[in-house]
């Protein structure tokens, strides 16, 4: 239950976290920068595909000591299933995952598009059904339609990842009118922007909108210092969700004198 005094926490599948800033593991320059980035932005997920795991398995000790690293620091990891392209696919790779990384977590992706990299409703949705019965606490990764949204919710999912725009794109939120429509239609579903996050204002939008928290990656592992970005986007969850709480004024359609001019005296010249 989120109170006033607690801004940044909130809770999804039974665990509570105190961040609301999920961050990906891909790009990153060396594990000691991807370290310092996870500690600057305050993240207490962290998402690891599990088909760059096994290409890069023996690879100069990296994927070992990111996985060490994150169990040590007791960081929730949340496997995805990036580049599968069908629902088995998805199904088979999400239960490596769950061998591999001791979780029962799945960020859930099926490709529908090789373009624009959207996801495959009919896809995601089947799998969702099959992964939520067999004991899997599934994030699936979605566009921002309401319908398709509606039908992960029947099938079981606790909370929707969609996305601002396309995976890598860095264009932020393309359609903050369908977003605010699934903030106000599924007002005590957990919603977290994932994709298309560019800079930390776009992150901050997300959750002046009511969103719950925000997924990104490339916005802070391609920046010329990675690190400092890791804290701009930390500080930026933090102000919007603070400001969603506080209450963001609505928009005027003319201007509006925030000074009262009833009553004062006026100079006629």
């Amino acid at each position: 239950m989120q109170t006033p005094d607690t801004p940044h926490r909130w809770q999804v599948y039974g665990r509570c976290l105190d961040s609301r800033l999920m961050l990906g593991t891909a790009g990153y320059p060396s594990p000691a920068v991807l370290r310092s980035a996870i500690d600057a932005s305050g993240a207490g997920v962290v998402t690891v595909g599990l088909r760059r795991t096994l290409a890069a398995a023996g690879d100069n000790g990296f994927l070992s000591e990111l996985l060490a690293d994150l169990r040590a620091r007791g960081t929730q990891l949340l496997p995805n299933t990036a580049g599968c392209r069908s629902a088995r696919e998805a199904i088979a790779l999400a239960h490596m995952a769950r061998e591999l990384y001791g979780t029962h977590w799945i960020k859930l992706e099926v490709v529908g598009d090789e373009h624009t990299l959207q996801p495959d409703p009919w896809g995601t949705v089947e799998a969702a059904a099959e992964l939520m019965r067999e004991g899997f606490a599934v994030f699936p990764y979605c566009t921002d339609d309401l319908v398709t949204c509606q039908r992960l919710l029947d099938v079981g999912c606790e909370v929707l990842m969609p996305w601002g725009a396309p995976i890598g794109s860095g264009q932020g939120l393309l359609n903050p009118w369908a977003l605010r429509t699934l903030r106000a239609r599924l007002p005590e579903v957990p919603l977290v922007v994932d994709a298309g996050i560019g800079a930390p204002s776009h992150a901050a939008q997300a959750l002046e909108l009511g969103f719950d928290a925000v997924l990104l990656n490339s916005a802070v592992a391609h920046a010329r210092e990675p690190i400092a970005m890791a804290r701009a986007f930390g500080d930026a969850v933090r102000a919007g969700r603070l400001a969603w709480t506080a209450g963001v004024m609505a928009p005027q359609d003319m201007a509006v004198a925030s000074t009262p001019v009833a009553g004062r005296p006026m100079l006629i010249g």
